[in-house]
């Protein structure tokens, strides 16, 4: 029976969860790893912040390119467990290549590398948890999965620090510890998730198509889909990526070994938020919760860039705003996707989300690095404030909501 008439019970379903916790000890693998990562580039590498914004940039852009192809492929074979598994060994595989490099060639294709796993998994995992739900659950689904995932990124910055702690600043060492998370995660989907029986009508007209990739399923997407996309792209110029918020740390004063408390602390609010904020979207709507969370980001960016002079306790708070606006609008986002999608076409629709918000990464890591060398850091974190607010406008206009298809109690 497909999942959306099902009886409601208000429980998640075990995919949802088990999905999660891939995505907790993935994330945990990855962020022991990219806490460190961009001030390890700038200081023992030699990189400019701007190198550091175009290989970011880059890294992110040809992941979101990869999930176009896997969220394609995911509605027309009929399976998207073994894409996601096949995308999650790849990133696994790429966790002993760092702490192996000798050189920043190495480390940056071993980041290369593991975003190729992340564009590989992303929109067949995203469309399994859609597959997974039944409707009235979706902003709860999407919210669990993203806490989960985020809490993954706090244990994995908090392993860093205590890892360097106990092995005297040990950096290749702290690596590798980052190999044992990733394989767990890869276990657990592999063994743990059985995929949703498909709608045979929805699986049949997916393959109905052309057999190759093309620009051609976009144009069956609806209009309100590509508000959604448009709407998340807007978000995505106005806000920093998190390796600018760990350089801002680095040039204020923070040491290197509690740098990775700034991935810590974002991730922590993150969690907390993004699971609340799916169920109180239910009562609230998405519109002013959105709202909130483009508020939130201008106060982080002000915070960030010392328009208020509050020192590091300005600093520590804008950190935990930003992380904050992502827990308001992630999974929300994913949710107003799933829904705007027909489902025939749901791996493909997660598929050019992730492409639109990819190249936007990446002409906002390069416009970023570039104008902090520029014009100065404190004055791009104030343009990237006035930017956030900027988007309500769009989002009164473009995010169309269904009192009807809200959850009730």
């Amino acid at each position: 029976m497909h999942p959306t008439a099902q009886h409601t019970s208000g429980r998640l379903p075990r995919t949802v969860w088990i999905l999660g916790f891939v995505s907790l000890f993935m994330d945990m693998s990855s962020e022991l790893v990219h806490a460190l990562l961009p001030v390890y580039m700038t200081t023992v590498l030699g990189l400019s912040v701007l190198s550091v914004g175009v290989v970011e940039g880059i890294a992110e852009a040809t992941a979101s390119m990869l999930k176009v192809v896997s969220g394609v492929w995911s509605d027309r074979i009929g399976s998207r467990k073994w894409l996601a598994v096949t995308g999650y060994g790849l990133s696994a595989l790429t966790k002993p290549l760092f702490p192996l490099a000798s050189g920043a060639g190495e480390v940056i294709a071993a980041r290369f590398i593991d975003r190729i796993g992340k564009g590989i998994r992303g929109a067949p995992r995203d469309a399994l948890v859609a597959d997974a739900t039944p409707l009235a659950l979706r902003n709860a689904a999407y919210g669990l999965r993203q806490s989960l995932d985020t809490v993954g990124a706090v244990l994995g910055p908090l392993a860093a620090i205590g890892l360097l702690a106990l092995y005297a600043d040990n950096l290749r060492l702290v690596l590798w510890f980052a190999v044992i998370p990733a394989l767990i995660a890869v276990a657990i989907l592999a063994f743990g998730v059985r995929e949703p029986q498909r709608d045979a009508q929805a699986h049949a007209a997916a393959r109905a198509g052309k057999k190759g990739i093309t620009w051609s399923a976009a144009r069956q997407l609806p209009k309100a889909y590509w508000q959604v996309v448009g709407l998340a792209a807007l978000f995505t110029v106005a806000r920093l990526t998190e390796a600018f918020l760990v350089l801002r740390g680095d040039q204020i004063g923070v040491s290197v070994v509690w740098i990775a408390m700034v991935t810590l602390v974002m991730s922590l609010t993150y969690a907390l938020s993004a699971y609340p904020v799916g169920l109180l979207a239910a009562r609230w709507g998405r519109k002013r919760l959105f709202g909130l969370g483009l508020a939130v980001l201008a106060a982080s960016m002000l915070l960030l860039g010392g328009l208020l002079p509050l020192g590091l306790a300005g600093f520590w708070a804008g950190v935990a705003l930003w992380g904050l606006h992502m827990g308001l609008t992630q999974g929300l986002l994913s949710a107003a996707v799933a829904e705007a999608a027909p489902h025939a076409l749901r791996g493909t629709a997660f598929g050019f989300y992730h492409l639109v918000i990819g190249l936007m990464q990446l002409l906002a890591a390069i416009g970023a690095g570039w104008l902090w060398q520029s014009i100065g850091s404190d004055r791009l974190f104030t343009l990237a404030a006035l930017l956030a607010l900027l988007c309500l406008p769009a989002l009164w206009l473009w995010l169309h909501e269904h009192p009807g298809k809200l959850a009730t109690h």
